[in-house]
């Protein structure tokens, strides 16, 4: 994750983008609509004290919950599972036939430390990361004002880490998948790349199981309500970042009279498409990256270059170096060559947070001196990978079963050959590679079931919305998009570096921690 007092719990927990993930999808997926579901408008059924009804959504979705009521009739049994409690919650794999196969969640609860207004359902992001490790590590993530009032719980969406994990390759092809080239050059490039992601599709589809089909956020959205029942709550109250915007305003979507206070940090907005998710972090990560070349040149003797030009230009020399000629790296498993795929990871990890700077600056310096090591242990801690080639959970897959089941994309090659030549004017630096970021998408064996339609939540609450200014992977313009298409979205900015707001600054954590507990909004307007 990106905030830099919670480093220590991976930052696979932000945003996944589609550049760090080469030829991935996108950060997130379409909140409304899939195949599961069902234009029926039914009566919610009651889990604890929860009665309160489903209704057709503003965008036209409706949650159905025929058959459903077993699943919210479930009660929670909770045991101590190293220092937190944790339980299993039991859901349908397909939605439209609840009668059918299920799967178990894994879900985790940190105790507030007072008398527990209710519950917080937090998640932090991927698609992929683990929301069970992020709510137990709830001393982290939420202030001491919330912790006190509230039960922090997290949760592992289907298909990610506990929850039935989806796994398509073995670690040394998840190798082989992270290290393509991202800026591929010409016809033979292009189709190399093309088969190579094509390949790690049909694996999934091979080994995947029914499960492959049934990722979407929209069915991790009515999870949620069912997990929402499950903790005897009327209302669902809920702190996103990232693509954890996505699940919680798809929820919004679904189930908006079930919306309780629902903060939404760094936002992937339901209707954007993968050609706009992946300009808008291309041009995110240029302004990132600029902004760290203009602080390394204020600060004197920058390794880089004199002008900002000069330095970007520096930084964009070195990718191509890499792409033409990877450096030798040892100690890795069974990578042996540090190719710019792996170092868009590494250098994405950097922008994530201005903390990360420093560390940024020395990896980046010894690269381009000839040793990759430091810039390559910055790519395994964001792919939660270890040196020997060990990948700690399956985040790495399950972004792409999720993020491909979400939103469409291409499989025609001059479609990604015009967007290159796009984006890059836009973001010298990012652009190409940003442009081929849907390719792994395009060859997806299971048809997208997502669609890209704004969320209006007309019956939901007031929602907090939040966007950094200079946030890499979910650009202002996005949080800003959610917040003018929700009918009762509030938009809070906070004017910054690095991916998410809600635990970097005192002036936002005052102004979330006022909505969560009292419900009071920030006035229009505001900026930390």
């Amino acid at each position: 994750m990106s905030r830099s007092s919670r480093r220590a719990l991976r930052p696979v927990a932000a945003a996944l983008t589609a550049s760090a993930l080469v030829l991935s999808g996108c950060s997130g997926g379409s909140g409304n609509g899939s195949s599961s579901s069902s234009s029926e408008v039914g009566s919610q059924p009651s889990g604890g004290s929860s009665s309160a009804s489903g209704s057709a959504s503003a965008s036209g979705t409706a949650a159905s919950t025929a058959g459903l009521q077993k699943f919210y009739d479930q009660k929670l049994t909770w045991s101590n599972c190293d220092g937190v409690q944790c339980a299993k919650l039991t859901v349908p794999i397909d939605y439209a036939n609840p009668s059918g196969q299920t799967i178990q969640l894994a879900i985790s609860k940190v105790p507030a430390k007072g008398k527990a207004k209710g519950s917080l359902v937090v998640n932090p992001g991927g698609p992929g990361a683990s929301g069970y490790d992020y709510g137990a590590a709830a001393d982290m993530i939420v202030t001491p004002t919330i912790r006190e009032s509230y039960d922090v719980i997290g949760f592992d969406p289907r298909g990610v880490g506990r929850s039935a994990p989806i796994t398509c390759v073995s670690d040394a092809e998840m190798d082989t998948m992270l290290g393509v080239d991202p800026t591929p050059d010409d016809k033979a490039e292009e189709t190399s790349v093309q088969a190579e992601v094509g390949k790690f599709a049909q694996a999934c589809k091979d080994k995947a199981g029914p499960l492959l089909a049934h990722v979407s956020t929209v069915e991790v959205a009515k999870d949620v309500d069912i997990l929402r029942a499950a903790l005897g709550r009327d209302k669902l109250d809920y702190l996103g970042f990232s693509y954890g915007t996505f699940i919680g305003s798809t929820y919004a979507d679904l189930f908006p009279k079930n919306v309780g206070r629902l903060v939404l940090d760094g936002v992937v907005p339901p209707d954007v498409t993968s050609e706009e998710m992946n300009l808008g972090q291309a041009t995110g990560f240029e302004q990132a990256t600029r902004s760290y070349v203009e602080d390394c040149i204020a600060k004197g003797n920058c390794y880089l270059g004199s002008t900002v030009d000069a330095a970007m230009k520096r930084i964009s020399d070195f990718l191509k170096q890499l792409d033409a000629n990877p450096l030798p790296i040892s100690g890795q498993g069974p990578v042996t060559k540090f190719t710019e795929g792996w170092a868009t990871l590494g250098l994405a990890l950097g922008f994530y947070s201005r903390d990360s700077w420093p560390g940024l600056t020395e990896a980046l310096k010894s690269a381009m001196a000839g040793d990759p090591n430091q810039l390559m242990a910055m790519a395994n801690q964001y792919a939660a990978r270890q040196p020997n080639g060990a990948y700690a959970d399956n985040s790495m897959q399950s972004f792409y079963a999720v993020s491909c089941l979400d939103r469409k994309a291409s499989s025609n090659l001059a479609d990604y050959e015009k967007s290159a030549v796009e984006f890059a004017k836009q973001a010298p630096t990012w652009g190409r590679m940003l442009a081929w970021g849907s390719l792994t998408c395009g060859e997806w064996k299971v048809p997208a079931t997502g669609k890209e339609q704004p969320v209006k939540a007309q019956d939901a609450g007031p929602i907090l919305v939040i966007g950094n200014t200079r946030d890499p992977a979910t650009p202002l313009a996005f949080a800003q998009r959610l917040a003018k298409e929700l009918a009762h979205g509030r938009l809070l900015t906070y004017d910054a570096d690095g991916h998410t707001a809600y635990g970097k600054s005192e002036c936002v954590n005052s102004a979330v921690d006022a909505y969560l507990l009292n419900g009071t909004l920030p006035p229009e307007g505001q900026m930390c």
